[in-house]
């Protein structure tokens, strides 16, 4: 067995089974289909939409199940990478045990106060929820992804999709309408494309465009998609500089970075060493292109403050500073188990020194509000996954099984790194769309493909 982790396993399919048939390739549509339609949804984070997207999902679980009862096994996954997400499942249902005790009085209240470790029960019983669903997508994105072929689709699918949004959050730009579509008003928030936050979009477009970058840069893509995949990173890198998003811009510059030094190196490593060349002046070449098409577009502004240099206020972090000591007062408040996971807008009420006018439902900070939502014992999880993320993405590039599979899992570590460095000035995962793409993305980087051309190929069906 080859030394990647990520086989399909404990329960594995005897050799030649066909995994290719029908409820196989429903499931892999299904892993297509909830994150775009959950980022056409607004980003999936109005509850409408999460009652859209949770069908869904149960429908994929239930396929699977099905699946599995047919076949007399279940398939799924041995990559570790999975077990810092149902740690954190687990620690969140420890939140809500009645073990945290109230110091309110009950005349004060017509019911009884909550004792549990969750400031806020039923925000924690959402998160539940929400993780438990992006937990059974991502692992039947680790199992059903499983063929070069598919993983063929979901790099040109991405790719695709990432250029129409972006397209799209262009026109709408440009056009500066009042509303998102036409009908739904954003009047305390700044929009861009389907999004209400402009910075999550930016993040989406970093996720997409490495790989992208990667296939641009790579060899294993042919030029008519290379064309493509060049196309949809032109549109990407220019939404995403037109969000005005600082903390975007900086994530697209380490994506980018990471993609182009990794090709680079491995120019160097084989024999077409004159290969760095195209790659320095390429790259050079798309930053000013970009820059050009950008300031033609809307001007300077919007560059200037995605790189720093212009603030709309007289605070350069736009609150994060007051949001992020607010965060760390919560934590010390709380420094074992934390408020509960997504009780941070209620914790938050306690130590915020401004007029309270304004709700704030997250510290901006990813990092800080783990720390804060789950402690010591929350933040250990989360340190785990991102440990874990760049061994696992290391060893996958190093030991990618063809030129395809490499650019794909360049591509994938890159843009996974950039939405996480993204995480230290914003929350872009806590986005429904974002986080599926993130873990579909992820799923890519790591799963283990075979060179068949599809599943379909193998004879046979199901019992």
């Amino acid at each position: 067995m080859p030394d990647e982790t990520g086989r399909k396993g404990k329960l594995e399919r005897p050799a030649g089974y066909p995994i290719g048939t029908r409820p196989s390739r429903t499931v892999f549509f299904l892993l297509l289909l909830i994150p775009i339609l959950s980022t056409v949804a607004y980003g999936g984070t109005a509850m409408w939409a999460l009652m859209l997207i949770a069908p869904m999902i149960t429908m994929l679980g239930t396929i699977w199940l099905v699946r599995s009862w047919r076949m007399s096994e279940f398939l799924v996954s041995s990559d570790p990478i999975w077990y810092p997400i149902a740690g954190l499942l687990l620690f969140a249902l420890f939140q809500l045990l009645p073990i945290g005790g109230t110091n309110l009085s009950g005349e004060l209240l017509s019911i009884s106060a909550s004792n549990s470790l969750s400031l806020d029960p039923y925000s924690t019983r959402i998160f539940i929820v929400r993780l438990l669903g992006y937990l059974i997508f991502f692992l039947a994105a680790l199992t059903f992804i499983d063929t070069e072929k598919r993983l063929r689709k979901l790099a040109a699918a991405t790719a695709i999709f990432g250029g129409i949004a972006a397209f799209a959050g262009i026109i709408q730009w440009l056009a500066s309408p009042d509303a998102i579509y036409g009908v739904r008003p954003t009047p305390q928030a700044i929009p861009f494309g389907p999004y209400v936050n402009r910075h999550h979009f930016a993040s989406l477009m970093v996720l997409f465009s490495g790989i992208a970058l990667s296939q641009v840069l790579g060899r294993s893509a042919s030029k008519e998609k290379k064309l493509l995949f060049a196309i949809s990173l032109v549109l990407m890198a220019i939404s995403t500089v037109l969000t005005g998003s600082r903390g975007g811009v900086l994530a697209y510059i380490a994506m980018f970075a990471v993609c182009s030094l990794t090709a680079i190196r491995k120019a160097n490593s084989g024999t077409a060493t004159v290969y760095r060349f195209p790659i320095v002046a390429g790259s050079a070449a798309f930053v000013v292109f970009i820059v050009g098409l950008v300031v033609f577009l809307g001007g300077a502004d919007p560059l200037l403050r995605g790189l720093g240099l212009q603030n709309e206020t007289n605070d350069i972090t736009s609150g994060r500073l007051h949001f992020w000591s607010v965060a760390w007062q919560v934590f010390t408040a709380n420094p074992i188990f934390g408020a509960g996971m997504e009780a941070f807008g209620v914790a938050y009420t306690k130590f915020d020194t401004r007029n309270g006018f304004f709700r704030t439902e997250q510290a901006h900070n990813d990092y800080l509000q783990m720390l804060a939502d789950g402690g010591v014992v929350g933040f250990g999880i989360a340190v785990s996954f991102l440990v874990m993320f760049v061994k696992r993405g290391i060893n996958a590039i190093t030991n990618a099984s063809s030129e395809f599979v490499l650019d794909t899992r360049i591509g994938a570590f890159a843009g996974c790194l950039g939405i996480l460095i993204h995480s230290f000035f914003d929350f872009p995962l806590r986005t429904a769309s974002n986080a599926f793409f993130f873990l579909l993305v992820l799923a890519m980087m790591l799963v283990q493909v075979s060179n068949k051309q599809d599943d379909e190929t193998l004879t046979g069906r199901e019992p």
